[in-house]
Order: structure tokens, then sequence, then C-alpha cells
């Protein structure tokens, strides 16, 4: 049996963990003082974790800016990856975003990240463009992509998941 995966706001006291996954996954990581600021002054941020019991075993961010949703981060521990964890807090930051009065989102990828781009095509993220040299650790491209009606998307998918449940 799979176990419980929830979705809660992050708050200071995970971020001893988030930074854990955030060394492991990032060339580049942001600091510890970044990530307090975001998630206590920045009044566009909405950063959440992905828990097991006790444990944050992923966690993402997102700022509103007017009606759109701009992706900042999204990581998963090492262990835990490859086990739906990515795709909750997916779900979640699309669901909050609609909620909250952006019907489009967005976000930029390492080129090389495959597979990143291909669990977010999985939510209708379309690439849009490059930002050259992006990245600062190897210069590395940027890919832009774009998910352009959240409210469509969440609705085709509400339709499937009942079909598939017999709702």
């Amino acid at each position: 049996m799979k176990p419980e995966i929830t979705i809660t706001a992050m708050k200071p006291e995970h971020l001893p963990q988030v930074m854990a996954i955030e060394k492991k996954s990032f060339p580049v990581p942001w600091s510890e003082i970044t990530y307090y600021r975001e998630i206590t002054e920045n009044p566009y941020a909405n950063y959440i974790v992905a828990m097991v019991g006790e444990e944050v075993v992923g966690y993402a961010g997102r700022w509103l800016i007017l009606d759109e949703s701009h992706i900042t981060n999204i990581a998963v521990s090492p262990g835990w990856r490859r086990q739906g964890v990515a795709r909750k807090l997916m779900e979640h930051m699309l669901r909050a975003s609609l909620m909250d009065g952006a019907n489009r989102m967005t976000l930029e990828v390492r080129r090389s990240n495959a597979g990143a781009q291909k669990l977010y095509e999985e939510f209708n993220f379309s690439p849009a463009g490059y930002r050259r040299g992006y990245y600062t650790d190897n210069n590395e491209d940027a890919l832009i992509m774009w998910q352009n009606d959240i409210a469509a998307y969440l609705g085709r998918k509400e339709q499937a998941d009942g079909k598939d449940t017999g709702n």
C-alpha cells in the first residue's frame, strides 16, 4: 500500500528538509534565507510541501502575477521520485492558481531536462521559446513552457477521472 502524500503550505519548520532536497536536486541551490523570505515576506508567493507523515518528500513554489501563475521551482526527494509526488504537487498548484484567479501558468526548465519536460507536457504545458544562457552554472538555455487554459485542462481531467471510477 502506498503511503498517503499530503500537500500543505510550506512553513519555516519545513526548511531544513526542503534545503536537503534542494541541495540534492539543483546545481545552484537557493539559500534557506531565500525560501524563508519567499514564505514570510513575498505576498505574490505560494510554496507548498508534499508530506508523508512528518517527512517532506517534495516541494513546489509559484508566484501569482496578475492573472498568471509562474512556477519558481519544484523538487522531489531522490528516494521519492517516480512515485507521483511531482504530479500531486503540479495538480495542487494548477488548482490553487485557478482558485487565485490565474488561468495560465508558465515555467522555465533546463533544455536538457527531458524528464521534467515530459511531466509538464502531461499537464498540457507547451514549449514557447528559450531564455538563452539562463542557468548560471553552465550557461544552459531554459525552455519556456506555458499552460494556457488551466480551467479547460482541469475540466477534462475531472471528466476523465469520473469515467475511470464509474462516477
